[in-house]
């Protein structure tokens, strides 16, 4: 009996060419849509039936998701090319001065947070720490913007809840985007923002 693997695994990249060019994959397919077009960032890197006349997957990526075949996400995150290095990296997350956003300006520089300065304003304690953070980006979600304005307490206790009617962040998601939040913090202040 073969094993059935459900996944949702996105890679960030300063610029994901560099990486499409080295590696043997093939676009994974939307042809739920009309018209059918490439994913905007999945690719199968194993084995599936390939279109020839599309130059993608023969299988919508949700069908083939269903069947087993994986597919990865590969996303351009622009705030990956001002890392110079690991070490840079891992430097680059250490604690923000959170305080900083409270500053307009500042937050609006932000990715993921940009336009969401007036949210942050009306959360009755401050986003002060990666925790918070991730709940904050999942409480920006279509799914959960009903506990915009509650206390930390209150939104722990069903920020994560699977919700069928809207869409949601996962736990994995929002904690990632997070930590992307706090580099690219980091990196502003470093550049004197």
């Amino acid at each position: 009996m073969a094993m059935k693997f459900n996944s949702d695994i996105d890679i960030d990249f300063g610029n994901r060419e560099l990486i499409l060019s080295k590696i043997k994959y093939i676009p994974a397919s939307m042809r739920n849509v009309d018209p059918i077009r490439k994913h905007s960032t999945g690719i199968h890197v194993t084995d599936i039936p390939y279109d020839p006349v599309y130059d993608m997957a023969a299988l919508d990526y949700e069908i083939a998701e269903q069947r087993g075949y994986f597919k990865l996400d590969l996303l351009n995150v622009h705030v990956y090319n001002q890392v110079r290095d690991e070490k840079h990296l891992i430097e680059l997350m250490r604690e923000p001065k959170w305080e900083k956003l409270k500053d307009k300006a500042f937050v609006e520089q932000l990715i993921h947070l940009g336009n969401n300065y007036n949210y942050i304003q009306r959360m009755p304690e401050p986003i002060d720490s990666l925790p918070r953070l991730a709940m904050f980006l999942a409480i920006i979600r279509p799914g959960k913007k009903h506990l915009i304005g509650k206390t930390w307490a209150e939104v722990a206790k069903t920020v994560w809840q699977k919700e069928d009617s809207a869409y949601i962040f996962k736990k994995s998601h929002s904690i990632a985007y997070a930590q992307l939040v706090v580099v690219h913090m980091n990196l502003l202040e470093e550049n004197g923002n």
